[in-house]
């Protein structure tokens, strides 16, 4: 009987050391094609979300950034057109309230006679381009 428990505790130890053997390295760089396909499809999809998101951020920013000028006017008839620290300091804005766009370009305030214009010069941080936006819109000046 000794004979067979011999016997079986080597054919376990063969199963054993095979199964041990490890990772290839076939293996290892299949795995890593894989997740770098993923990874590439997920920036296809996910990058122009972002864009997407920082105009609609832009949009939201410069709506109320209009809004707050003509507050801020309502408030100090005859001033001139504040600057963002003045409507900091006045507290018509938050103190954490970024001064700049989400492509980190300062808004522009324009006060006319009429209206509030305040603009962000969008992704390419050109004035006067397609990708401008403008509150309230019109042409571009």
């Amino acid at each position: 009987m000794s004979t067979l428990n011999r016997i079986a505790a080597r054919a376990t130890k063969r199963r054993l050391r095979g199964r041990a053997r490890g990772v290839t390295l076939i293996e290892i760089l299949i795995v890593l094609a894989i997740i770098g396909l993923i990874a590439g499809g997920v920036a296809v999809v996910a990058v122009p979300q972002f864009e997407k998101a920082r105009v609609s951020q832009a949009k939201i920013d410069v709506g109320n950034l209009q809004r707050a000028v003509e507050l801020w006017k309502s408030q100090n008839p005859g001033g001139d057109c504040p600057t963002m620290e003045k409507l900091k300091a006045d507290k018509i804005v938050s103190a954490s309230t970024k001064p700049a766009d989400p492509w980190d370009t300062a808004y522009e305030i324009d006060c006319q006679p009429d209206d509030v214009v305040v603009t962000s010069y969008g992704p390419d941080k050109k004035k006067g381009t397609k990708d401008d936006l403008r509150i309230p819109e019109g042409p571009k000046q």
